[in-house]
């Protein structure tokens, strides 16, 4: 039986797994959008197509399902091109559909032309044309195939006119998602062991490519008496129940993980791609494991590296080793012990008049529902998640921690409810990020998708404003204008809560999180606050010294005394 293209790409989609699909319907796309319109593929209506890519990137990320995206010739396409960025990096699954003018129009600079295949290849692991009606199911079902196995965008182009062609679909193709088991050969793993029982001190990095080997991680952390320090990424996998966890390195890390990774004799990275250089150690011995070999070395030299899944190359590890003593890792859990003490008391509230944004989060982590998924923007709301909410094995976290967006948090938040009904979701979002793409709160109302915004709403890029401070510069052009969000939701038909001291903010935050459908919970948190690095170097007093020098020639006296008050003498 003879079918158009639109309907056979859309049965395919949707025999790979596909539920929903975020776009604008327009011109080239509108024969394909009928298609989804005849079918239970639900299509979802954003107001921008960066929206719908990081919808799509959420939905699909948390799922590890397919998610779809579909885009009209030249502007409808490109406007999803950040979102696809940051969802190919994320490594989630989206097929992107993305149109061209007709057939008839190509190579003659006809309004709207692109050449899709130019822009997307860069970001993708599949990007090809349908070129033939009679390929419109074997492509399809190869971008699936590619972004299920692969972990990554693929991108399918469509010219207008093809969407309309018919074709007998007289092949079966469909997807196959196998599940192979990688690990090391005997040899290695004997010599890995060799060098391991040969340290005094070990500690274990985890990363993304030990999300699913929490148990095996946590047993060889048991027998090498190793600290498990774990990337920003891998926090909601290793973290929770997990007695051996001593927290982050890096910028947004904690000193117990930090010192753990310098005082180690070997460092054995698991499934990690840590891209900041300066934090690996100078003087331990680097081990790396990783299913990809091209990662390996990449971000540091190492001793040896080795190509293996973590979890099956920790299962065929353990039984070679001798257990160790735990000199190393009681140093490292109990600097942990202090960490956590630290950040306690970075949010006790004395002044009801000041609020602190680790106040916040840690009412937010008390607060939120056990199995509540959350994302955060880029920027400061990404450091009050990864260090204040609490990891417990149900509870789920998505940042822009490899693409570093603004903007990504209540998008991505979007899709995750659609794909998650009945479940908490919560965007921590920074007043640049929330008015950057404020737009889809119409979405959220239109679509019914009940997220819970919370802003923190410092009249700033407060990211920014911080590393220029710390760089010893004068910061420039971060003031930010803001409407009261409150007002701005009501208007837009969800719910709003504004809160201006710090004795009002559990009140709010209840009601602002019981409310039915989405709603908005303004925070004006305190400017000055900098996110401080697990160890203030003199470097970093010494620039911050020289700011406030500057400042103060400048008359900015009051912002250097709050920027001391707050950081650098609580």
């Amino acid at each position: 039986m003879s079918r158009n293209v639109s309907t056979i790409i859309v049965e395919t989609l949707i025999a790979a797994g596909a539920r929903r699909c975020y776009g604008i319907v327009g011109d080239t796309i509108n024969h394909f959008t009928d298609a989804v319109r005849k079918s239970d593929l639900r299509w979802i209506h954003v107001r921008h197509e960066e929206v719908g890519a990081l919808a799509a990137g959420g939905e699909a990320l948390m799922t590890g399902e397919l998610s779809v995206c579909a885009g009209t010739c030249g502007p409808g396409s490109l406007h999803f091109v950040n979102g696809i960025f940051e969802s190919h990096r994320n490594g989630a699954p989206v097929l992107l559909v993305a149109s061209d003018v007709a057939r008839s129009e190509v190579g003659l600079n006809f309004p709207q032309a692109v050449d899709q295949r130019k822009v997307y290849e860069q970001t993708s692991v599949f990007c090809e044309y349908i070129s033939h009606p009679s390929q419109a199911r074997r492509i399809t079902t190869l971008a699936a195939q590619a972004a299920l196995n692969r972990r990554g965008v693929a991108v399918v182009i469509v010219n207008g006119d093809m969407f309309t062609e018919s074709d007998d679909d007289g092949q079966p193709w469909s997807v196959h998602r196998p599940s192979p088991v990688l690990r090391p050969a005997d040899a290695e793993l004997d010599e890995l062991a060799k060098m391991l029982d040969g340290a005094a001190g070990i500690t274990l990095y985890a990363g993304m490519g030990a999300r699913d080997a929490h148990d095996q991680v946590v047993a060889l952390a048991r027998t090498l008496k190793a600290p498990v320090v774990h990337s920003s990424r891998a926090k909601e996998f290793i973290e929770p129940d997990n007695p051996f966890n001593v927290g982050m390195t890096g910028i947004l890390g904690n000193l117990a993980g930090l010192e753990a990774i310098e005082r180690a004799d070997i460092m054995l990275c698991l499934g990690t791609d840590f891209a900041w250089s300066q934090f690996y150690p100078d003087k331990a011995h680097i081990i790396q494991i990783d299913s990809d070999p091209t990662h390996l070395g990449r971000r540091s030299p190492i001793h040896l590296g080795l190509v293996g899944d973590v979890a099956a190359t920790i299962d065929a590890l353990l039984p070679r080793l001798k257990p160790h003593d735990d000199v190393h890792l009681t140093q490292a859990l109990e600097q942990w012990r202090k960490d956590r003490e630290d950040y306690r008391d970075a949010a006790q509230e004395k002044d009801p008049e000041l609020i602190h944004p680790q106040f916040v989060t840690q009412c937010l982590d008390r607060l939120a529902d056990d199995d509540a998924i959350f994302t955060a923007d880029g920027g400061s709301p990404m450091v009050w998640l990864l260090r204040h909410l609490s990891a417990n094995g149900k509870r789920r976290f998505l940042t822009s921690l490899l693409h570093g967006t603004m903007a990504n948090a209540y998008p991505q938040a979007l899709g995750i409810a659609a794909s998650h009904p009945g479940r908490q979701v919560i965007a921590l979002c920074g007043d640049g990020g929330m008015t950057m793409l404020m737009g889809d709160l119409l979405t959220l109302k239109q679509e019914k998708l009940p997220v819970k915004l919370l802003v923190y709403n410092n009249g700033s890029l407060g990211f920014v404003e911080m590393e220029q401070r710390v760089e010893g510069l004068l910061d420039a052009f971060t003031d930010l204008e803001n409407p009261d969000f409150a007002r701005l939701a009501d208007a837009c038909g969800l719910g709003g809560w504004r809160v201006d001291r710090a004795d009002q903010l559990e009140d709010a935050m209840q009601a602002w999180l019981t409310a039915d459908g989405p709603a908005v919970l303004d925070v004006r948190i305190n400017r000055m606050e900098l996110v401080m690095p697990p160890r203030v170097e003199a470097g970093h007093v010494a620039s911050t010294a020289l700011f406030g020098v500057k400042a103060i020639l400048d008359g900015r006296t009051d912002e250097v005394v709050s920027l001391l008050r707050d950081n650098f003498l609580k």
